[in-house]
This record gives structure tokens, sequence and C-alpha cells, in this order.
């Protein structure tokens, strides 16, 4: 089982962070296919401070999603420091992640994100002001390094710890690899051995096998499950019942991929409006349709569409077109009861 500080998580499964991806109306859905923990997209410390209505509205949590991280960035120690007492006591979330694997220029040239894996003592110094200022345990989620010629995660690692960090996530990918490459497991195994707080292992798990060969050699608490959910909340709910009972379930069938991502258009539309939801849910629809027989064709109609009741038009069409194909899960016997806690 997986503890952080005093949270306890009904298993070791944790929901990684996506920007653009972790809105409550996904983070709810994986919630309810049992994930342990779900981690919120990362807000900037400088854009709570501004108190901004969009931003405000991201640091939002249904009490159905707890236990649930929110996940800040920032370069500056006392802007950070002031954004996580927000969420220290404005939210209901339960943990404060602090972000330090962001690759992305706009974060990194802030001196924020993966930029922090440079230096140990920034990383110090900035967790412990925020452990200091806030009441919820504080957690950081990190690469492994910079480039392949500067990577210092067990240093980074023990960093966090000394700091009074109660967990590390770690990505087992440079910032230079970004999501390319292959992912180094013998890296976090090292992190591991080398603090005592919970280590929650990340980077190519796109299977429950994967996840288990992830648990197994790293001897991680936990496992961070990031693009492999993406249209695929199943992948979540799979991986629990294969690591807590040795079952293997079959995927989903197509007409359920579907059922659920209507659920999810709706839950968007309800949070943001039914053109802003209709547009973001685009890219989800080319996520849950990956790999379905005959999806090519329908992706282009989706891609020009801002109705919510002809999108959910084109997608009953595109099951009826199916047939009984639709009802069928890609491999083994009925998945019908994954998801049904979804409604």
């Amino acid at each position: 089982m997986l503890k952080i500080g005093d949270i306890e998580m009904k298993n070791n499964v944790v929901l990684a962070p996506m920007a653009g991806v972790c809105n409550p109306a996904f983070r709810l859905i994986a919630k309810e296919f049992g994930t342990g923990l779900v981690c919120a997209e990362m807000v900037s410390d400088k854009a709570i401070l501004h108190g901004n209505k969009r931003t405000m509205e991201m640091l939002y949590v249904d009490e159905r999603e707890k236990p649930l991280s929110l996940q800040i960035f920032g370069g500056d120690r006392e802007s950070l420091v002031e954004a996580a007492k927000v969420v220290d006591r404005q939210t209901n979330a339960d943990i404060i992640d602090i972000n330090m694997g962001c690759p992305v220029p706009k974060v990194t040239k802030c001196d924020a994100g993966a930029r922090w894996l440079l230096d140990p003592n920034k990383i110090y110094e900035m967790v412990s002001a925020v452990v200091d200022a806030v009441d919820k345990p504080v957690t950081v989620k990190m690469r492994i390094g910079w480039d392949s010629e500067h990577i210092y995660a067990v240093e980074n690692a023990q960093a966090v710890e000394r700091a009074g960090g109660k967990a590390v996530s770690v990505h087992g990918r440079t910032r230079e690899q970004l999501y390319t490459g292959v992912a180094n497991w013998d890296i976090i195994k090292e992190v591991k051995e080398a603090v005592g707080i919970p280590v929650i292992g990340n980077g190519d798990v796109f299977s429950p096998e994967d996840a288990k060969r992830l648990l197994e050699h790293t001897g991680c608490d936990g496992v961070m499950i990031g693009r492999g959910a993406l249209g695929n909340p199943w992948m979540l709910y799979r991986t629990i019942q294969y690591l807590t009972k040795g079952v293997m379930l079959p995927d989903p069938t197509p007409a359920e991929k579907m059922r659920i991502a209507i659920v999810h258009m709706d839950r968007l539309v309800n949070l943001k409006g039914e053109s802003t939801a209709v547009r973001e849910m685009r890219k989800h629809l080319a996520w849950y349709l990956k790999g379905l027989p005959g999806a090519a064709r329908i992706k282009d109609n989706i891609m020009e569409e801002s109705s919510r009741d002809n999108m959910v038009q084109i997608l009953g069409a595109y099951i009826d077109s199916l047939g009984e194909a639709a009802q069928q899960p890609a491999t083994g016997e009925s998945a019908e009861d994954q998801g049904a806690a979804v409604h």
C-alpha cells in the first residue's frame, strides 16, 4: 500500500499530472476506475498569486477525487511558498506536489521545472521552504537529470528527503530526452535504494505487465501512469486488477470506449461550457479511438466538430457501423465490469 505522510491510498497506482489532460473530468474517471492517487495538472505559482479565474478553477477538487495531489511550479522561492500556502489553506487537495521535471523551455527559462535538476542545493532550499510553510504533505515529481551528462537523481531525491518531502516521483528520462528514447529504470532503482521516503516510478508504463515489471525492477512503492492512460482509463483499472489479483482483464469493447468518452465529454461540458469542452475533447477522442477498427475515417469529422450532440451522433454512427464487432473486446472475454462505476 502507498502512504504519503498520513495520506493512505487504497493501492499504489498513480495517475500522472499531465498538462491539458488531468482536469476534474478525467481525474474523476480515473478515480472511478480505482486509481489510488490522482494528480492534477501543474499550475504556475505566479498564476495562483494573481488569482485569475482560469487558474483558480484549476485548483478545484471534487470530493470524489480524493486523495488528490495538486502540483505547482515556479523558480522563485517567495512566490512558490505563497502559492503553496494558497493550495494548503484554500483547497481540499490532500498533497502538494512540486514540479521539477517539466522539460518545456517556457518553464525551464523561468528557473523552474526541470531546471532544478542541475542543483540539489536549490532543491533542498525550495522544498524545505515550502514544507515549513504548509501543513499538507509535500512531494516532488522529477526526472532523472537534465541530460546524459548531468544525472543527479540520487542527490536530488536525497535533497527532497532532507528537506522534509514525503515522497518523490521519478520519471526515468532526462530533460533532454523529453518523451523519446527509453526510460532508465535502473536509475529509479538507485533512487529507491538511496532514500527512505516512498518512491513512485514513472516512464514507459503502457500495460499492466509494464507496471509490474517496473515495480519488480526498481522496488518502488508506487507506479505512475501517464501517456498510457490517454483515452484509456481502463489501463489504470486493468493494472490495479493485475497487481492486486493477478488477473489480466481484456481491453474494453469499442462501444464501451465510446460510452466513457461521452461521459468524459459531458463532464468537460459541465466544467468549461460546450464550445470549449468539445474543442478540447477532439484530442481525447483521437486517443479513445486509437487502434479501433475503421477509426481513421471518423477522426476528420471529429476534428471539425464543435457541437456536443453532433459529436455524440458521429460516435453513435461509428459504433452502429461496426455492428456486432462493437460489442466484442479486443482480447479475451467480456470487459463489462470495467467502467461499471462510471455514469
